[in-house]
């Protein structure tokens, strides 16, 4: 019945904009919550069919060695240089190992390292010996521009030694101090021609089963855990975790990996792409799946507030009633914010919405009204009084005690703080506005 409803209503001549992006976002998250209920219970092999069975099924004991090398293939284990290794190991383990890597001298002039992972049986002397063996590496070194550093505009010293630090142009090599494995725990059968796409990759047969599926963990480093890498630099701390991961859990991070690839492929960053896997690595699985939903509420929500903006200063003939110093107000300090995110680097899911806030603060302003101007002038010169000393020792403040960048970054951030700390004041002149023209009114 409600399906029905909803169709009906969806496809009425007379619907507004609103209606149609309501339908969209209805649809979206339908589609959306039912894609994620198929990652986390896939298709299990149906009865006189051909099945492959899990290796798990037959209790296998396990080791996992770890090697780093100069190269992302390897043939023979002479290209290797052990790390470590994990012992008669339990599939529902947990395990953190801290280990120092010794650091070769191409690393060193920015190269890269990897690191090597095998799980094969207990026991075996190497893994190139062993009967069956799963194989993944990953980079342990990654290239980012560094964060400009930061120092007191007032202090001369400091200014000498970091002015020619500050915006380098170039990548510089960074370490992964952290780096987790997983196993993927489900003992699931699947149809030969049902294997999912995401771990069908990872799949090898041995005896007529699947060996354990072993992955490595991409979305768990962040760009706080980077370490840089110069030529004076001999060791390096590597965080080795160890945990299961379910199938759908899997499924999921394998997709947000791939996603995270084609986000930099259209020009993202590194840094925009890490708040994304922030998200992932570092919050609970449920409480993932809530924010979710939050956040394609807030999309929606996003959306028609920029259409009633939109839609408000369209109609509007007239400035009668508002305070037009309020107005160009909003504009300019929605401006400001918008160049102080730029300056900060913020990513560009946040970005792009401020710009485009900025954009509508922008054509609301062009319009006057010469009866409100009057009023409107009348509660700026009080207002006035009050902010421009506060905002001046703001300003002074932030520029002896605070270190910055550069003098266009303090520039920004003085005016930001007083967007942030004096916005709720503009709304005085509306107030006055409105009660002036109310008075005026009561007069006639």
């Amino acid at each position: 019945m409600f399906a029905t409803l909803f169709i009906y209503s969806c496809s009425m001549k007379w619907m507004s904009l609103t209606w149609i992006l309501s339908c969209i976002f209805i649809a979206y998250m339908a589609n959306s919550i039912w894609t994620i209920y198929c990652l986390f219970y896939p298709t299990p092999c149906q009865p006189n069919t051909q099945c492959l069975k899990s290796f798990l099924e037959t209790n296998p004991k396990l080791q996992i060695w770890v090697y780093t090398s100069l190269r992302n293939r390897v043939s023979a284990e002479s290209q290797l240089q052990l790390v470590t290794t994990f012992d008669n190991l339990a599939i529902t383990d947990e395990i953190e190992r801290k280990v120092n890597i010794s650091i070769p001298k191409k690393t060193q002039n920015n190269g890269t390292l990897f690191l090597h992972i095998f799980l094969v049986p207990q026991g075996v002397l190497s893994p190139f010996s062993s009967p069956w063996k799963q194989h993944q590496h990953s980079s342990l070194t990654t290239y980012i521009i560094p964060q400009a550093e930061t120092f007191n505009l007032m202090g001369s010293e400091n200014k000498l030694n970091n002015t020619q630090k500050q915006h380098p142009d170039s990548t510089v090599s960074h370490w992964r101090s952290h780096i987790t494995l997983s196993i993927m725990e489900d003992e699931m059968s699947f149809g030969l021609s049902s294997i999912p796409n995401e771990i069908h990759q990872f799949i090898s047969i041995y005896k007529n089963a699947y060996l354990p599926v072993l992955y490595v963990d991409e979305l768990s480093y962040r760009i706080r855990d980077l370490l840089p890498i110069n030529n004076t630099v001999t060791k390096l701390p590597l965080t080795i975790t160890y945990r299961p991961i379910s199938v759908g859990k899997l499924r999921l991070w394998i997709n947000m990996q791939l996603s995270m690839s084609q986000l930099q492929a259209l020009g993202f960053t590194e840094k925009d792409t890490d708040e994304i896997k922030g998200i992932f690595a570092d919050t609970n699985l449920y409480l993932l799946l809530l924010t979710f939903m939050v956040a394609a509420f807030h999309m929606l929500f996003d959306v028609l507030a920029f259409k009633n903006d939109i839609s408000y200063w369209r109609n509007r003939k007239t400035m009668v009633g508002l305070s037009t110093r309020t107005v160009v107000w909003r504009c300019i300090s929605t401006f400001i914010i918008f160049l102080y995110l730029l300056d900060e680097e913020t990513s560009m899911l946040v970005l792009i919405p401020s710009g485009l806030g900025a954009i509508i603060e922008l054509g609301s302003a062009s319009e006057k009204e010469r009866q409100t101007k009057e009023f409107d002038l009348q509660a700026m010169k009080y207002l006035s009084y009050l902010l421009y000393p506060l905002c001046l020792c703001g300003a002074v403040y932030s520029l002896i005690y605070t270190p910055h960048k550069s003098w266009y970054s303090w520039t920004i951030k003085s005016m930001v703080n007083g967007v942030y700390a004096f916005g709720f004041l503009f709304m005085l002149p509306q107030l006055f506005v409105n009660y002036k023209v109310s008075h005026h009114d009561n007069d006639r």
